[in-house]
This record gives C-alpha cells, structure tokens and sequence, in this order.
C-alpha cells in the first residue's frame, strides 16, 4: 500500500470510529506539495464535508504566530526581549508570587522573555493550584461579559492577570499559561495598534494569508467546521456529539471581531494560510518574494531551549519525551527520547481542538492537520499520521 493510501485509510478509520468527525493533512517538502489528504464531515448536521479551504479554530497554534510578531518588534528595536514587562504595562511593576498559601512580592521582573519561554509564572486557570483558581474568577468573569458592552479587551485582561498572583517567581522554572496573551497586550502598547491589525499589517496581508483572522466574517461562516467530542456509549461504543461552548474566553461561533484578541489562543485560519507563515519559517523568513523576517533572526526564534532547570518542570508532559519549549514552540532537542518519529531541530505546536503545525528544517519539510475535536491537542491520530510521513523519508 502507497503512503497517500496508508494516509487515507488510517484517516478514514478515525472518522469511522468517531474519534474524529473530519480530518485533513497537507505536507509540503523543498518548495512543493507532498501529500494532501481529507476525511469526513466539517459539520455532520449540515452535510458539510472536510475540504481544504474548511477554517479552523487554531487556539494554542496561534502561539507562534505571535512570537513572530515579537521577533518582528525585536529586529526593529522596538522592544528588548530582557525589558520588563511593567515597561509596557505598568501593572507589571507589583505582581506578587504565591508561596505556600502567601502572596509575596516579586523580586525578579516578569521580562518578556519569559513570556515567550513560558517561564514568567502567568499560569491557566486550573483546579488543582490556588494561582489557578484566582486566574479561572478572571476568565470566568471575562466569559460572562462576552456578548455585552463590556466585553474584556486585550489590554485588559492582562492588567487583570497581572493582579493575580504568580506560580513561581518569573525564569525559576516552566509551566503552560498565560504568557502569549499578556504578550499580545505588550505588542498592542510597543505599536499603538490592535493586536490584530499588527498580525494583519506585518505577517497576513504580505504573506497572502486571507483566511487568518481573530473572527470568521458571515461570508466565510459556511467554511467553518463544527467542534466535536467524542462519547463512550453504554454498549462501549463510541459517537460524536456536537460541542458548541466558548473556551479561554474564545466564542466557538468566531461570529464578530472579539475585543478581546487572544495572542495564545484566537485565530482561525485554514491549512493553505497557515502553510504560508510556517514555509516563510522555513525558508528563513522570506516566501514568494516577501519578507517577514530576517534568516539570523528565524534561526534564534525557533531555536531556542530551556534551561535545566526549567526544563524539569516540563519533564511531565507525556507525549513532549525529548523537546525543549521556547518562543511560544516545541522544539526537538533529543530525538532518541521521543515517543514518535522526529529529527533534531524540527519545531512548531498544536491546539487544543487538535490543529497541529510541524516544521522540519533537515528535511524542509512542513506537515499541517486539521480538526476539531475537544480537548485535542496531539493525540494519537496526529502522532500515526506524521509517523507514516517520516517514515517515508530517507
């Protein structure tokens, strides 16, 4: 069986045993398309199936599309990744740490450089730590003003999260949070301008990336997939059941243009669009004649590593064996302890409904999927898929 086969039927069968209600994979290697492949429905309820140009919810791949917005910054001395954070949102100045059940004040600024390693201590809101929790009234609070006139802004919200306390005292250690939206709000204040039209201005407009945006227009709507999760039936079966809740303060409908433009969680976009941002990474930041980016300074974005110390702390993440975390990206430092086929220096995320972005510099080769499937992340059919891909190469 040829692999566009094996690519198909593995795809094909996660749609028949619901753990996917649609799926779609688009690889492309030295400049040309190498595999495009899809399954399944975008919408089961409107006969909709998967197709290229269908738009995703990208949530937590967002993340590096706004470390490049910061790389843009930082080449034009617009902002120093060792500045504080405070010298864009005073706010910053007084954040406090929680140590124990004690809120104390924080001796090392939270810089932005911390923001793009996620060692800044801004944390999720989570159940299971009291900074958390503190962090969860704030987003349940901006969830409830969604819809109304007071609708939490960028800006905002990051002076709110700089009022909650921090995990840890900022660049002691590594946990997933925050830092890209407080990041998107020190990119509003450095240019004066929405976050989203920054993106806009400097990375989709040149780049032909049409379909990106932190809102899906009405014209656009019918390309929107539908979220799914999946549900063990009684019998041990399996089925899908349509999941239409709003998510880190992202209306799942993506129907207006939201005040609140989240720099970690907020776009949409299709496979094409966001081939085109991970190919002008690739190609050391310029694409068909445009540049974004200088080839120095895409070698320090998606090169990065944590230090020991910090590296401990992400030492729990299953599915990570083997990667480092910097600028808002995985990236592979020891391929002997991962748990998939891979290749030293291969770097990029994914997102919470299962969105997955992959960059392979040694191969220059790039593999995007798309999905929306709840609580998602990379999960096993991301993990075969890019697996049959690699495995082709020499």
């Amino acid at each position: 069986m040829e692999v566009l086969e094996r690519l198909q039927h593995v795809m094909d069968q996660a749609v028949e045993t619901c753990e996917v209600a649609g799926v779609n994979l688009l690889v492309q290697k030295d400049g040309g398309e190498l595999y495009y492949v899809q399954a399944g429905m975008a919408d089961i309820e409107k006969n909709r199936p998967m197709e290229r140009d269908t738009i995703f919810r990208l949530y937590s791949q967002t993340k590096p599309v706004t470390a490049a917005a910061a790389m843009i910054l930082m080449e034009r001395g617009e902002i120093d990744l060792c500045q504080p954070v405070s010298d864009f949102i005073p706010a910053f100045g007084s954040v406090r740490v929680l140590s124990g059940n004690v809120q104390i004040p924080c001796e090392i600024p939270v810089r932005i450089c911390d923001l793009l390693k996620m060692t800044s201590g801004l944390i999720y809101p989570e159940e299971n730590s009291a900074a958390g929790q503190i962090v969860g009234q704030v987003f349940l609070e901006a969830v409830e003003r969604l819809g109304t006139d007071r609708e939490m802004t960028t800006l905002e919200l990051a002076n709110r999260l700089a009022a909650c306390p921090l995990a840890f005292m900022p660049g002691t250690s590594w946990h997933y949070g925050t830092s890209a939206d407080v990041l998107g709000a020190v990119i509003e204040t450095a240019t004066g301008m929405r976050f989203g039209e920054f993106l806009h201005k400097e990375i989709f407009e040149p780049l032909g990336m049409h379909d990106t945006a932190f809102w899906v227009p009405s014209d656009k709507q019918h390309r929107l997939a539908a979220v799914y999760e999946t549900v063990k039936e009684m019998d041990g079966s399996r089925s899908l059941k349509r999941f239409e809740g709003n998510h880190l303060i992202i209306r799942n409908s993506m129907c207006q243009d939201p005040a609140y433009e989240a720099g970690g969680a907020g776009l949409a976009s299709t496979l094409d669009d966001y081939m085109r941002f991970a190919q002008m990474l690739l190609r050391g930041g310029e694409l068909d004649g445009v540049r974004i980016l200088k080839p120095r300074t895409v070698r320090y974005f998606t090169g990065g590593k944590l230090q020991k110390y910090q590296q401990k702390a992400m030492e729990s993440w299953l599915g990570l064996e083997g990667f480092t975390y910097a600028n808002l990206m995985r990236v592979c430092d020891k391929p002997s302890r991962s748990s998939l086929l891979t290749q030293k220096g291969e770097y990029g995320w994914d997102g919470w409904l299962g969105v997955y972005f992959a960059n392979f510099p040694k191969e220059n080769m790039t593999i995007l999927m798309g999905t929306q499937k709840k609580d998602s992340g990379t999960f096993t059919l991301t993990r075969k898929l890019r697996n049959l891909v690699l495995g082709e190469l020499q």
